[in-house]
């Protein structure tokens, strides 16, 4: 069927060559692996791509949602330059006796936000178009004004992992990017609804500073701006912080929802950064501007440093048979599948040779270190990485690859965890790390001949 379609699209071309221009994409199908799909456009000029903000992309996945990335459900989001201006800007407030019947409220064109004061009285602020900017909502609801729709991300194998009962809220936030400085991409809690409005009940946490009223979602919207370019591996980590309604920043509360809002903070915005995580409470998205991505490995990049580690025909001093890192996420049971040891780093093939048959822990036969033995596979999302080189380290306990700088700088980053909690996790599938530094240098047999 793809030969068909190649075979029609060159004789296409053939025919007129300065008529049809080809882009050549890369989609997931539901089993992970790559599908490549031509996608064709007029040649005349007018139809030029469009400018690319950044991306969102959910911390937890290898590249793809374990059941495929499909429609507003993915496990990245790439936020374009929208055709006509979709933003809004807070335009006037004012008192009612009952919100919900209110002229903003009812009509569906208008946006607006509704912070319950009382049984009997709200302050309801109205939103007018604003052509400066485009919005973006992310959230767990599938309604159409959701751009981005994001479930409980579980650590580990995702296959048959199910979440009882989400956290994450069904319009959990909203970000705005200013179409003349797309630099400027701010988030905001809460997202609008089908009906245009947010509603902020008699119990949330809400404040009137003179004149302005604002407030927190219930399990809040988190941010942490990294200190330092995240690209080229000198960022740390930087403060959580969270993120009100109307774009200011605060301390964390004493709990994730606390009644008591945290203490401003002033010289900290609302303004992602590369490298900027946002935890929504069941799951955390690392924003990448188009600036950053430049500077960041591709996904062909990744796999020409599979190919070079293949290429040394690294071996199991145990079976003597030569390993083969895959370039799939979906890895199955191979033959030639390295394992390494997560207590020395020595990566070998699978086999039997010292196993503790009453703790499953295996003796290395290179150093005699005794430890866990977990399967090794390559970290397939770009975004995650923080410079470009060869994959010389590994997660502990996943296993997952990744550069020096890419692994410790993610191991040095406290992901929130619970009511009150943080851990560190690995950014391609979410385990929690283990050991002094949540790491691990592999050690290859290879380059022998």
């Amino acid at each position: 069927m793809f030969l068909r379609q190649l075979e029609t699209v060159f004789a296409a071309v053939a025919a007129a060559p300065s008529q049809l221009h080809l882009t050549l994409a890369k989609t997931w199908s539901t089993d992970g692996t790559e599908s490549p799909i031509l996608a064709e456009d007029g040649g005349d000029g007018h139809d030029k791509p469009r400018l690319r903000y950044g991306e969102l992309v959910i911390l937890g996945y290898n590249g793809y949602l374990p059941q495929g990335d499909r429609g507003r459900r993915r496990s990245k989001f790439v936020l374009h330059k929208r055709t006509e201006a979709s933003g809004v800007k807070r335009s006037k407030h004012y008192i009612v006796q009952s919100p919900q019947t209110s002229k903003a409220i009812l009509d569906a064109n208008q946006h607006s936000i509704s912070y319950t004061l009382s049984r009997n009285q709200a302050v309801i602020v109205e939103y007018k178009e604003d052509a400066e900017t485009d919005m973006f909502q992310v959230g767990r609801s599938s309604e159409s004004p959701i751009d981005f729709v994001v479930m409980d991300t579980l650590p580990g194998d995702k296959k048959d992992a199910k979440v009882m009962q989400s956290t994450i809220s069904r319009f959990a936030c909203r970000i705005l990017v200013n179409r003349c400085e797309p630099a400027k991409a701010r988030i905001f809690a809460a997202g609008f609804d089908s009906s245009r409005n947010i509603f902020l009940g008699e119990k949330a946490t809400k404040w009137q500073d003179n004149v302005e009223i604002d407030g927190l979602t219930t399990n809040g919207v988190l941010i942490m701006h990294p200190k330092g370019s995240f690209c080229g591996g000198s960022a740390k980590c930087g403060l959580w912080r969270e993120c009100s309604v109307g774009g200011d920043v605060f301390s964390l509360r004493e709990s994730r929802s606390a009644q008591q809002k945290g203490q401003p903070i002033y010289d900290e915005c609302n303004i992602l950064q590369d490298g900027t995580l946002i935890d929504l409470c069941g799951a955390t998205l690392l924003w990448r501007s188009a600036e950053g991505l430049q500077h960041s490995p591709t996904k062909h990049d990744l796999e020409k440093l599979i190919d070079a580690i293949n290429a040394g025909r690294p071996q199991c001093p145990v079976g003597l048979n030569t390993l083969v890192i895959p370039r799939k996420v979906n890895i199955g049971d191979q033959v030639n599948q390295p394992y390494v040891y997560l207590n020395c780093g020595h990566v070998q093939g699978h086999h039997d040779w010292g196993q503790d048959v009453n703790t499953g822990a295996r003796r290395c036969p290179m150093c005699l270190e005794l430890g866990p033995v977990v399967t090794l596979c390559m970290g397939l999302e770009p975004a995650f990485y923080v410079d470009v080189g060869a994959p010389t380290f590994a997660f502990n306990p996943c296993g997952h690859m990744a550069t020096e700088k890419t692994v410790k700088y993610w191991a040095n980053v406290e992901i929130p965890h619970g009511t009150n909690g943080f851990q560190a996790v690995c950014p391609f599938c979410a385990t929690p790390l283990d050991g002094a530094t949540g790491y691990i240098k592999l050690i290859f047999q290879d380059n022998l001949d």
